[in-house]
């Protein structure tokens, strides 16, 4: 309410003084009689009364519109303002009113704009795969979405203003956002985070201009162990390719050379010669084969329509072609009557699957050895196919490592039998393909146990 204590005592002042006026005026010079005197000073009085209350009245309403543009103000970010209305007067507290309100509108406005652009960027930070991490200049979080929390074994969700040092463990990470914080510089730098279970990231550090506290920094962290895995795979991959075509190469140019040299004439070696010539290119021709199937499988072309494929034709079709084989080596071929089981596939690959275990099985089995081959149902409804023999057996440090492509347990051995290195590999992409998964059991001396476990497919009605 507005005090008029001021605008009071000035009038107060001015009746006061016309009144000492009126005194001091010389009574034998004034022909004036005391009563006008007295009805001049009682005017006066009664005028100063009425301004008195007029100014009273006028206040009150002034404050009264004073205090309603006071609460719509102090209300303009509110979801519904006052109803506090002033009169639709075209005075200056009116067109203030009305101002304040298209104000107000605007402001909401904007700050819906600002609310609804806000909520997206959080949601496309929160649910990027890359880890995000925003610091002020004291190294405090900004923002630091899920994945970055996972990255770094850090509970979810990290509240703003929680130390970088209390997040992080790892100083390199924590001496990256110092260094951008304090240069101004982006950078970048590759870094392994001590509770990212063994994963690799790239590290991309910028500052960060707009903080409470002065300049900050972002970091973004990329995942980058799946790429360095290739990369070491695709490494791998050439080296043992190189390898595997450079011992039969080397092998057919040199006996051919010796052929050339004169050996052609040596009929008590020449067939000889010829024939580890042909050996070393049917070993070449093998490794192209196994090498186009693995690269077909591995393409993520779509693969033809899945068919019908009966699990016992496949098993038959895979003994009948191991055979021979095992026939030469002294191996037993064993298998029980296998049901009648249908899985949805390719039969081609599966007997191809089949073929590369038992083919294993044998060659590196000892002789009047034994391969058994069994089939059916597990408790959980699945199609199960096991190989399994009764050879020398695979090392436990091997296991985890013997479906990679050329890895081979006994390599004087594999190369003696004439094995690719590829055969495993095969088997396992061609079982995912199909939905299923291998897996193998083994002790060294006692022999190995593949199996393979498909989905189940019902017998029509």
């Amino acid at each position: 309410m507005i005090r008029l204590s001021l605008f009071r005592n000035r009038v107060w002042i001015a009746f006061l003084l016309i009144a000492l006026t009126l005194l001091s005026l010389d009574w034998s010079h004034n022909r004036l009689r005391m009563d006008a005197l007295f009805r001049a000073v009682l005017d006066v009085l009664v005028a100063a009364m009425l301004s008195q209350v007029i100014a009273y009245v006028f206040s009150l309403l002034l404050a009264k519109r004073i205090r309603g543009l006071q609460a719509l103000t102090e209300r303009l970010l509110d979801a519904k303002l006052p109803e506090t209305e002033l009169p639709q007067a075209e005075d200056e507290l009116g067109l203030l009113n009305q101002s304040l309100r298209r104000m107000a509108a605007r402001i909401h406005e904007l700050l819906d704009r600002l609310n609804l652009e806000s909520g997206r960027r959080e949601a496309i930070l929160a649910s990027m795969s890359e880890g995000v991490l925003a610091a002020d200049s004291r190294l405090q979080v900004i923002f630091c979405n899920d994945s970055l929390a996972r990255a770094l074994g850090a509970a979810r969700p990290v509240a703003p203003g929680t130390p970088i040092l209390d997040l992080v463990r790892d100083p390199v990470l924590v001496n990256l956002l110092a260094q951008v914080i304090s240069t101004g510089e982006p950078l970048k730098h590759k870094l392994e985070l001590s509770a990212g279970e063994g994963k690799s990231f790239e590290a991309h550090a910028a500052p960060l201009a707009i903080t409470p506290h002065g300049r900050g920094a972002i970091i973004i962290l990329h995942d980058i162990t799946d790429i360095e895995r290739l990369e070491r795979v695709r490494k791998d991959f050439v080296a043992n390719v190189s390898h595997e075509l450079r011992t039969p190469l080397t092998a057919i140019r040199g006996y051919a050379e010796t052929l050339l040299d004169g050996a052609l004439e040596d009929n008590d070696n020449n067939r000889r010669f010829v024939e580890i010539i042909q050996a070393h290119a049917i070993r070449l021709n093998n490794i192209a084969a196994d090498l186009m199937t693995l690269s077909e499988l591995e393409s993520g072309r779509p693969a033809p329509a899945p068919e019908r494929v009966s699990v016992r034709d496949a098993i038959e079709t895979a003994l009948t072609t191991v055979e021979s084989e095992a026939r030469v080596r002294g191996v037993n071929l064993q298998c029980e009557d296998a049901a009648d089981l249908m899985v949805l596939g390719h039969k081609i690959r599966l007997e191809q699957a089949l073929i590369n275990l038992m083919d294993n099985a044998v060659k590196f089995n000892r002789r009047d050895g034994e391969v058994r081959v069994e089939s059916g149902l597990t408790p959980e409804g699945k199609v199960f196919i096991t190989v399994a023999d009764n050879g020398s057996g695979i090392p436990s440090d091997d296991l985890p490592r013997i479906f990679e492509r050329f890895y081979r347990v006994d390599k004087a051995r594999s190369r003696e039998v004439g094995g690719t290195g590829l055969g495993l590999s095969i088997v396992k992409h061609v079982v995912e393909r199909m939905n299923g998964a291998v897996r193998v059991d083994s002790s060294l001396g006692k022999g190995a146990t593949f199996t393979i476990f498909l989905p189940a497919l019902a017998d029509p009605q």
